[in-house]
């Protein structure tokens, strides 16, 4: 089959497509099919730097999510698991993918069964690719950490990637109020979704008023004045790196967390199959599609790669193998 493998850090220029033997399946694994896949920043981070560490397994195709078909699955593990049957329409995610084992980059994965997922959809494969990372990671972001309310007013921190799109649809289809930010004036026409839209200079404390939500994107960068910006009682959940920034070095949580203000924060590595059949069943209710920055077919992974690392694709960037 054809794959992308890393040995070592790699330029978005230098991803190639090779020839690989293809996965067997072993028990308590599933074969899928690869019909498309979202790419995502953590992969930029594995191919740039994050590969260099002892835990990567190398080498390594990369791929922190797929959707596609069940291609093969050993009779016991049919029998455990029902709902993947040869065939079935399939979204995979986290749980190791890409990292600790081969992920998607490639025509075939071998994924473990309890992190592969039914799905029913009317959405195309490109459409579906899109959703199983960014959506998840949203829903529980919003809904999980968040607790998000119809009657909430929710600030989208560092709004004009993937992530931001998606919470601000889900939010806005909950009935939620959404104030969306962006640090480039260029970027806030992309935020007509949002009910609100604000140009952000690194200080929303005192700017921006009645926020009982927030979903910050940008990270450690802003965190302590995101803190500040919610209402008492509010909620802050961290969810993103966009500024760069992945620690808060001295951070006092007596006296930069504001009296009355709760933060908390959302890691996407556990999929259930539960919270993913609830994502696509309000996807259709709702009738949303995601907000798809850019296509490529998996001949020109190399093209997607640059596109991702450039910045400047404004959704998500899907790849659709077959």
């Amino acid at each position: 089959m054809k794959a992308v493998v890393l040995n070592a850090v790699t330029a978005a220029e230098k991803v190639t497509l090779s020839e690989v033997p293809g996965p067997k399946v072993k028990p308590g694994w599933v074969l899928v099919r690869v019909r498309a896949f979202g790419m995502n920043h953590s992969e930029q981070v594995l191919r740039l730097f994050e590969i260099e560490n002892d835990y990567i397994q190398k080498p390594i195709i990369p791929g922190i999510e797929c959707v596609g078909e069940v291609a093969g699955i050993l009779p016991e593990d049919a029998g455990r698991y029902p709902q993947l049957k040869g065939g079935q329409k399939v979204a995979a995610l986290m749980g190791g993918m890409g990292r600790s084992f081969d992920g998607s980059y490639a025509e075939y994965a071998l994924l473990p069964a309890h992190h592969v997922f039914a799905v029913e959809s009317s959405l195309d494969w490109a459409e579906l690719a899109a959703v199983p990372e960014t959506y998840f990671t949203a829903w529980g972001s919003l809904f999980e950490c968040l607790q998000l309310k119809p009657t909430d007013t929710l600030l989208v921190r560092g709004a004009t990637c993937a992530l931001g799109y998606a919470a601000i649809q889900l939010a806005r289809a909950l009935g939620a109020k959404v104030v969306a930010t962006t640090h480039r004036d260029s970027k806030l026409s992309l935020l007509g979704d949002a009910d609100e839209a604000i140009l952000d200079d690194g200080i929303l404390s005192g700017k921006v008023h009645g926020i009982t939500k927030a979903l910050d994107l940008v990270g450690c960068r802003n965190l302590l004045d995101t803190l500040s910006a919610v209402e008492k009682g509010g909620i802050v959940c961290n969810t993103g790196i966009l500024g760069g920034v992945f620690a808060l070095n001295g951070f006092d949580p007596i006296k930069d967390i504001p009296n009355g203000v709760y933060l908390t924060g959302f890691f996407s590595n556990y999929p259930d199959a539960s919270t993913i059949r609830k994502i696509f069943d309000f996807m259709e209710k709702k009738k949303l599609s995601p907000k798809i920055g850019a296509r490529f077919e998996f001949k020109d992974i190399r093209e997607a790669c640059v596109a991702l690392d450039s910045g400047k694709v404004n959704g998500k960037i899907v790849v659709t193998v077959s």
